[in-house]
C-alpha cells in the first residue's frame, strides 16, 4: 500500500494537464507519493497525452464521463492507499504543498479531512471562489467561505492564516483519510457533480469527524473548467443538489421547515429569472425540483436505514440566514459575521 495518493479526475482537459500536470509531478515527489490520473470517458487528446508525456503517471481508464462523485468513487476503488489527495485538474500547486494536509490530519484527533488556502490562478492576491480558506454553510443550506461570501470574493491580506476547524472541504483540494472516505460510502453518485464534498463532510460531522483548514499549503485554481458558473446545466446541479444536501444531513425536526423555507426561496429565484427572461435558467430550476421530488423516496430509505439519530446541527453551522446577513446587515467578510462557533 502507498501512502499518498495525489488523484486527478480528467475530463476533456488535455490543455490543463500539459498545463498543470508537470507541477504537480515536480512539487509531488517522493517515494510515498504516487500520482494518478483517472480519466472520465475523455473525447480529446488526455489519454493519448498522458501516456506519451507522462508515463510515470498512473492512468485509470472509465469508460463514460460518470461526474465527479462516482467517478472518483470508482477511481479510488481501484487505488490501495493511507491518504487521498484529490485534485482538479485546472490547479497550479506550490512547492511543500503536500506536507502539511499530512501532518494536519495526524495531529488533530477525529480529523478526516483538510483543505489548502487556494487562491485565484488568474488574479493570485484574492482567493477563489470554491473553498477559499474553508467552507461553511448556513441553516438554510446555502454554502460560503472564510475569504468568500456569495458572489464576494476577498483579497488575500493574511486575515484568515490560522489552522481552522471548517465546514465543509472543496472538491477541488481536499485530502481525506482513504478508510475514512470508503467506510463513509464515497460521494453520492447521484448528485454527479456540485455540492458532493459538501454532503460528504456534513455526513462525516455527524458522525463526530473533523473538516479542517490549513494555511500553510497554497495552491492556486482556475476554477469553471468544465461548466461555467452561469451555465444552465451547472445552476441545476446546485438546486437540486442542495435540496438533497439538505434531507439527507438535516436534524430530522428541521427537514421539513428548512425545506419548505427553501422551496418558497427557490420559488422566488425562479420567478426572477423568469422575469428576466432568461427560460433556460428558470427551466433549470424547475427540472432541480421535479428531480429532487422524484428522488425524496429514494432518500427517505437512506435516512430509515441510516441508524444514526440526527438531533442537531453539527458545528460551524451558522445559525442565521447568510443572504440576511449579506444583503441587509451589509456583512460582506466572513470577520464581520462574527461567527466563532
Amino acid at each position: 500500500m502507498i501512502e499518498i495518493a495525489v488523484v486527478i479526475l480528467n475530463w476533456n482537459g488535455e490543455n490543463y494537464l500539459m498545463r498543470f500536470l508537470p507541477g504537480v509531478i515536480k512539487h509531488s515527489s517522493g517515494k510515498n507519493i504516487k500520482i494518478f490520473v483517472a480519466d472520465n470517458g475523455s473525447v480529446d487528446n488526455s489519454v493519448n497525452l498522458l501516456r506519451t508525456r507522462f508515463p510515470k503517471v498512473k492512468l485509470i481508464l472509465l469508460d463514460k464521463n460518470y461526474g465527479f462523485a462516482e467517478g472518483y468513487n470508482r477511481a479510488l476503488n481501484n487505488i490501495n492507499a493511507q491518504y487521498y489527495i484529490l485534485l482538479n485538474s485546472d490547479i497550479e500547486v506550490t512547492k511543500g504543498w503536500i506536507d502539511p494536509l499530512i501532518k494536519m490530519l495526524d495531529k488533530k484527533d477525529n480529523a478526516a479531512i483538510v483543505m489548502p488556502k487556494i487562491k485565484a490562478y488568474n488574479n493570485k492576491e484574492y482567493f477563489e471562489y470554491a473553498g477559499a480558506a474553508g467552507g461553511f454553510i448556513d441553516k438554510l443550506g446555502y454554502p460560503f467561505c472564510r475569504g468568500r461570501i456569495l458572489n464576494d470574493i476577498e483579497k488575500d491580506t493574511g486575515q484568515y492564516d490560522q489552522e481552522q476547524e471548517i465546514f465543509w472541504a472543496t472538491g477541488a483540494c481536499m485530502c481525506i483519510r482513504a478508510d475514512i472516505f470508503h467506510k463513509s460510502g464515497g460521494f453520492d453518485s447521484y448528485m454527479f457533480a456540485h455540492m458532493e464534498e459538501i454532503d460528504l463532510c456534513w455526513r462525516l460531522k455527524n458522525r463526530g469527524y473533523n473538516i479542517l483548514y490549513t494555511p500553510h499549503s497554497t495552491i492556486y485554481h482556475v476554477g469553471g473548467g468544465t461548466l461555467p458558473n452561469e451555465h444552465p446545466r451547472k445552476l441545476y446541479l446546485n438546486f437540486r443538489n442542495n435540496l438533497i444536501l439538505l434531507y439527507k444531513n438535516l436534524p430530522k425536526n428541521k427537514v421539513l421547515p428548512i425545506i419548505a423555507l427553501r422551496l418558497i426561496l427557490d420559488g422566488v429565484a425562479a420567478f426572477k429569472f423568469l422575469l428576466g427572461l432568461k427560460f433556460l435558467y428558470f427551466a433549470a430550476v424547475l427540472k432541480a425540483h421535479i428531480h429532487f421530488y422524484s428522488a425524496i423516496k429514494k432518500y427517505n430509505k437512506i435516512r430509515k436505514s441510516d441508524k444514526l439519530e440526527i438531533n442537531d446541527y453539527p458545528s460551524k453551522v451558522l445559525r442565521n440566514s447568510i443572504i440576511i446577513q449579506f444583503y441587509l446587515k451589509h456583512k460582506r467578510r466572513f470577520t464581520d459575521l462574527k461567527f466563532n462557533d
